[in-house]
């Protein structure tokens, strides 16, 4: 292993620092996997970004690792954690509001990724919340609460250095998406945008930036798109030379990479090909470009530079910071290389006591385990049900979310009830079976969830279901209700006596229903304000 010299590099080694490699699914674009290999040869590549859900993983980095004999850069998410070791997204770090559990989770996290082959991890995830967010936004942050965040930030990045990985903090700027017309778009979709002003970036945004810096744990930041255009009314901030600049001016010298650059809010004013040199450009160090076709990222990037967009100036900056990257993983020496029970056990802790609970005066956390209850489970709409509101096929079976088990451990904690699932956008048949066969049970428990992710957009319940809720209550017949993500979404429904919050894992789903069951305390505490009515 060797590291690569600048003034020995060509032009083409050049932008090869700068390009982020992608592979998803080997075989997907042959001519782009082999390029790939071609470019990593010719100690031609940067950095390169493998999907840990590729079903040939192994057989890529074994690959690319065979072929590498320079530091190349490994990159990948985790902000739920690797493998078998995760948790509820960053909001359930929020709600243990533990340093300690913050730390291991980035320890773990770190040992379990450079297992797999990687070297940089993006987290901590720094997004400050005071409000409803879109794609996740809400459970992706550690809260709204700038020191609580930049505490747990630092732990988390302590505890991935001491793993073994370089941290990228993200998204900067972390900027509130709060538009002057209150509306919410995910930047996969299209455009989104914040108001907030320099000043306003660098007294909270930028406060978690700030701090790790200090301490010397952020190796790297993970620019956004959203666009500030009371700081730059022309480019997002993942192409902003200005709003970029912002964190320089402060004394960071890490690397920049830019999030995935074939989102709508990119692709649709600044085109596949420019945008990519622009990124460049405009203060990135790395495109993370996000196309199978790997020649034809190299390509685009070479082009920009071809036409003048990317100059040679910005472009001899950025494959310096590459390389000072490069530098820190070959001298990197982790303090750890092994998962211990202990390490797991706090994984564990982070899943249960992130349960939070809210009940009205005198009202206890756990339901009656010999009472009736009917539980009304909500879940995915194109889940197919049978004719006594089973789940017969479980659209969510993949994921966090797991409609049938959550019916099944309700049963098993409360036999003396029933439960029945719900579509987002249940038939006028669904709503009237169930609002019939509630007459036969002493209380209604709603078990529902809100969806994050990519083009989702808001995360918020149909009308349909709010409008079964607030019918139930007119006559009071909801005594609790156990949500899994967004707690906004309860905000302007009627008045429920008991709300407990789990988090967005299999694992703290469970918990949640373990403490609706009396078998364990609510620990957690809510990072947001939400105004539950």
């Amino acid at each position: 292993m060797k590291e690569l010299k600048f003034e020995e590099l060509t032009l083409e080694q050049k932008i090869g620092m700068v390009t982020c490699g992608m592979v998803g699914n080997w075989g997907r674009s042959p001519e782009g996997d082999e390029f790939i290999l071609d470019l990593v040869r010719k100690r031609a590549l940067g950095s390169i970004w493998i999907l840990p859900s590729a079903s040939d993983f192994k057989e890529i980095t074994a690959k690319i690792k065979e072929a590498a004999d320079y530091p190349l850069l490994f990159i990948t998410d985790a902000e739920s954690g690797c493998d078998d070791y995760t948790i509820g997204l960053h909001n359930s770090l929020g709600m243990t509001d533990n340093e300690e559990l913050a730390y291991e989770f980035g320890k773990v996290t770190a040992i379990a990724a450079r297992e797999k082959g990687y070297n940089v991890v993006c987290n901590p995830v720094v997004d400050m919340c005071r409000g409803i967010s879109s794609c996740g936004g809400n459970m992706r942050s550690l809260g709204s609460d700038k020191y609580k965040v930049a505490k747990l930030a630092e732990a988390i990045a302590q505890g991935m250095r001491d793993g073994g990985v370089l941290t990228v903090a993200k998204h900067y700027p972390s900027a509130e998406k709060k538009t002057l017309n209150s509306k919410l778009i995910d930047s996969h979709m299209a455009e989104s945008c914040s108001y907030m002003t320099k000043e306003e970036l660098l007294d909270y945004s930028l406060f978690p930036y700030l701090e790790l810096m200090k301490k010397g744990l952020m190796d790297g930041i993970m620019t956004g798109h959203c666009r500030l255009p009371n700081i730059d009314p022309d480019y997002p901030a993942s192409l902003s030379k200005k709003v970029i600049g912002i964190i320089r001016e402060q004394g960071f010298d890490g690397f920049a990479i830019t999030d995935a650059l074939s989102m709508m809010g990119i692709v649709t004013k600044f085109g596949e090909t420019d945008s990519k040199g622009l990124a460049i450009e405009n203060g990135n160090d790395i495109a993370l470009t996000w196309e199978p076709d790997n020649k034809k990222a190299y390509n685009a990037i070479y082009e920009t530079y071809k036409k003048g967009i990317l100059t040679e100036e910005s472009l001899n900056a950025a494959v310096k910071r590459v390389l000072a990257a490069q530098h820190k993983i070959f001298e990197m020496q982790p303090k750890f290389d092994e998962i211990t029970q202990d390490d797991i056990d706090a994984i564990e802790k982070i899943n249960t006591d992130s349960v939070y609970a809210k009940t009205d005066d005198g009202l206890a956390t756990s339901i009656s385990r010999d009472g009736k209850h009917y539980f009304i489970v909500l879940t995915d709409n194109e889940a197919q049900l049978s004719d006594d509101g089973k789940v017969d096929v479980d659209t969510f079976s993949g994921g966090w979310y797991v409609t049938n088990n959550i019916m099944n451990r309700l049963i098993e904690l409360f036999p003396n009830s029933e439960a029945t699932a719900l579509r987002q956008l249940p038939t006028a048949h669904n709503v009237s079976c169930i609002l019939k066969n509630m007459l036969n049970f002493d209380d209604v428990v709603f078990v529902t969830y809100t969806d994050f992710g990519a083009y989702v957009g808001k995360e918020e319940f149909t009308p349909r279901v709010i409008s079964l809720i607030d019918a139930m209550q007119v006559s009071n017949q909801i005594s609790t209700i156990v949500h899994f993500g967004n707690p906004y979404a309860l905000e302007g429904l009627s008045h429920i006596p008991r709300i407990i919050i789990g988090t967005c894992s299999k694992k703290g789903t469970m918990a949640a229903l373990e403490v609706l069951a009396g078998n364990y305390p609510a620990k957690g505490s809510l990072t947001y304000d939400v105004n539950f009515e």
